[in-house]
């Protein structure tokens, strides 16, 4: 057993933690980040500010520790992308952001290409996902050096290697999702066909050495965030669930061996790569959770995230909110739609617009479980939860209500590094399976639904209604 360093790099901050030989977390630091939101839908990051909170918070933690590492995991946003020089390593373009939406004219004029897009890749053609901001990259910025997703320059960084593990490939509608290997067809339907692309890799495969936290130790345990998450939750067999509330709410399915195509609207990905096996996910995405909390902060309904459970209302008074601050994903893919209330009066307070926000949170995500469980063709028994806005009690008694599953509450806040750093321990540990480098764990909380099933379903409906009239609103401009 083996000493980890596991680097999780995020949207809104970096958190490194130091996992001893029996999984436990020894040392925590967190860096914050600041995305800079533009108009007309662009999000970036400065690449620079991304590695420096790397750096940072991975020798803080190791620091912190009182030990040296035996390897580093490094798990990543998916599909937030940069041009870089591969000679000198110097960004060339700042971090196009998961959520920029800049490259939305791109899928525009592909978009009689959706369905084969669909059948190669297993994803929506969506400027979401990574190839339409390379893409727009090429197009608007630059079109010197090569153009990756972050991970792939961070890990230049750290070690010199040129590498994407097969879990941030399969988000880049770059990827045969059958095969796991580049499509030179894809390649070319985005102009990128003569782009130097990284090597694919396994999630569990030792990439090269750093010796950015104090000796030269190896690299493994590379993966996209969200499927991190997955796998540290024990999602290990099909039709396990899990749901990360973070800056947005991210639902992830395991689908076995198969890469399912969604006949809901769904995504489907490689879930990780590892020597023994490839196991799929489908997932669906809620753009706006911790967003939305932090608007409602911003108007002043609340002071802080710790508030929301005092100051939401106990019962609905009607009033409803579909949260598409920054468009609706799946199955509606409408990222020009915006939020909307409805069924206010002049008895509504703040109170009821920050249980409505809430419980629109979780009706989108409600409507993803229904999604996942059309695609599976099995009811979910039970989602797992993780993220910081599983501490609503608020926000997870709604979930257990409109899901109508029980919510089991992950027991740590640190599930994306924990998952890459149990990668990084099969790495390390000839012979070891997956199951026993994740490790088993108990939720700290379980909240089972008190709504009755018809009370759910018309909250569902009533709320499904809301947000297909803001979808069209967006499809009408």
């Amino acid at each position: 057993m083996s000493t980890i360093l596991a680097i999780d790099q995020g949207t809104s901050g970096t958190k490194a933690i130091v996992v001893d030989e029996r999984g436990g977390t020894i040392a925590i630091a967190e860096e914050e980040l600041r995305p800079a939101y533009l108009s007309g839908g662009g999000v970036e990051q400065d690449p620079q500010e991304l590695l420096d909170s790397v750096l940072n918070a991975g020798r803080r933690a190791v620091a912190a520790s009182g030990r040296s590492v035996d390897a580093v995991a490094l798990a990543n946003q998916g599909e937030t992308v940069l041009a870089w020089d591969p000679r000198t390593g110097t960004p060339l373009s700042p971090a196009i952001v998961w959520q920029d939406r800049r490259a939305e004219t791109i899928c525009t004029g592909l978009a009689e290409h959706a369905p084969w897009v669909a059948r190669r890749s297993g994803l929506v053609l969506d400027s979401y996902f990574s190839a339409p901001k390379m893409a727009w990259l090429r197009r608007n910025v630059t079109t010197e050096g090569v153009v990756t997703t972050t991970d792939t320059w961070l890990l230049h960084q750290l070690t010199g290697e040129y590498v994407t593990d097969a879990s941030t490939a399969s988000r880049s509608l770059l990827m045969d999702i059958d095969q796991v290997s580049w499509d030179p067809e894809l390649l070319d339907l985005f102009g990128l066909g003569a782009e130097k692309l990284p090597r694919i890799v396994g999630c569990d495969e030792v990439i090269g050495t750093t010796g950015a936290f104090g000796r030269e130790v190896p690299v493994a345990g590379l993966i996209v965030d969200q499927q991190a998450a997955l796998l540290a939750e024990g999602c290990l067999e099909r039709g396990t669930a899990k749901c990360t509330y973070g800056t947005g709410a991210f639902l992830l399915a395991n689908t076995g061996d198969t890469a399912l195509r969604s006949r809901a609207g769904l995504t489907s990905s490689v879930a990780w790569r590892t020597a023994a096996q490839t196991p799929y996910c489908v997932d669906g995405q809620v753009y706006t959770a911790a967003s939305a909390v932090r608007w409602i902060r911003d108007l002043g309904f609340i002071g802080s995230a710790s508030e929301l459970d005092t100051v939401a209302a106990k019962e609905s008074d009607g009033t409803l909110c579909v949260p598409a601050l920054a468009g609706l994903a799946a199955p509606w893919w409408r990222p020009d739609a915006t939020a909307t209330f409805t069924g206010m009066t002049l008895s509504t307070g703040k109170e009821h617009m920050v249980l409505a926000v809430l419980q629109g949170i979780a009706a989108q995500v409600a409507a993803l479980c229904g999604l996942v469980e059309s695609d599976l063709g099995t009811p979910l028994s039970r989602l797992r939860a993780d993220g910081g806005l599983t501490r609503s009690r608020t926000l997870m008694q709604a979930q257990a209500d409109l899901a109508q599953v029980p919510v089991d509450i992950y027991p740590s806040s640190h599930a994306t590094p924990l998952g890459a750093a149990a990668l990084a321990r099969l790495a390390l540990t000839p012979g070891m399976d997956l199951a026993e480098a994740v490790g088993d764990w108990n939720p700290v909380t379980v909240y089972e639904p008190v709504w009755s099933a018809d009370r759910a379903a018309h909250y569902r409906s009533t709320w499904a209604a809301a947000a297909e009239a803001t979808a069209r609103k967006g499809e009408l401009g």
